[in-house]
């Protein structure tokens, strides 16, 4: 049963949506929001590790495999690459939501109340990272695949990390909102939950059309790196930040460290 890549899939969103709901536990501890200097701090980490995440856990599998099924490497790579920002920038303009910090809505015109649209902010995030984790460890699920059981764990864990502030940058402003703890950590921790949803659907279409594969890879690196490149460094640097490059190296080395180490 543990062979089987829907269930890998699953157990591996799964850990890292829970890094969502424990970073939107602490609303139950934090009385005030974030340290500003320690919310570039935390989006620079972010970002570090999912810039890595990219190039090591689905950049260059993807190459990998697209060169196994006689493909020209570069092609599928670049191909699912650009769709996956296409994809993101299309969601941005399309899906109405709020960011933490900001008084002005994104997306279409709607009747959604402030803390859908807050919501709804980081689970435009959590697409992209879900169909990473859940896209590994249907690769690692594969004979002879070049990416391992643990460096899909790695990648998992990593994921985990980096949804750790985005959950709090969901409770925190909730709370502030009038939102009870309890209430305002639910929706904190149901942002993430995305993240199953999408790393399933991945796999899905994955086993489905085995030639899909090393787009569905280059794909969710593409849609990482929008998220990373039109969000989390504008929130990291709005102003310049020594605290946010530092995060963003050490993120960028845990993670590498991590796929290549365990992968």
């Amino acid at each position: 049963m543990l062979s089987d890549p829907l269930v890998l899939a699953l157990l591996g969103t799964g850990f890292s949506f829970l890094g969502t709901a424990a970073g939107a536990a602490m609303v139950y501890l934090l009385k005030k929001d974030v340290n500003v200097s320690l919310n570039r701090a935390f989006m620079g980490f972010a970002s570090g590790v999912m810039i890595a995440a990219a190039v090591w856990s689905l950049m260059l599998p993807a190459l990998s495999m697209a060169q196994e099924q006689g493909m020209a490497p570069w092609a599928p790579a670049a191909a699912g690459f650009l769709f996956g920002g296409v994809f993101l920038f299309a969601l941005d303009k399309l899906m109405p939501h709020l960011h933490a910090g900001s008084d002005r809505p994104e997306g279409l015109s709607s009747s959604f109340k402030r803390t859908t649209m807050l919501v709804l902010a980081v689970t435009l995030h959590n697409i992209p990272e879900g169909m990473a984790v859940g896209l590994s460890f249907a690769l690692a699920a594969r004979e002879g695949s070049s990416v391992t059981l643990a460096g899909a764990a790695a990648l998992a864990l990593g994921m985990a990390l980096q949804n750790f502030p985005e959950g709090a940058a969901i409770s925190l402003p909730l709370r502030k909102e009038g939102f009870s703890r309890t209430k305002a950590f639910a929706w904190g921790a149901m942002s993430g939950i995305v993240e199953p949803v999408a790393g399933v659907l991945g796999v899905v279409l994955a086993l489905t059309i085995v030639h899909v594969m090393p787009y569905m890879l280059s794909f969710a690196a593409g849609a990482m790196i929008y998220v990373v490149i039109d969000e989390l460094v504008p929130s990291a640097y709005n102003e310049h930040s020594n605290a946010g490059t530092l995060a963003a190296m050490v993120g960028f080395v845990l993670m590498m460290i991590l796929d290549l180490a365990l992968g």
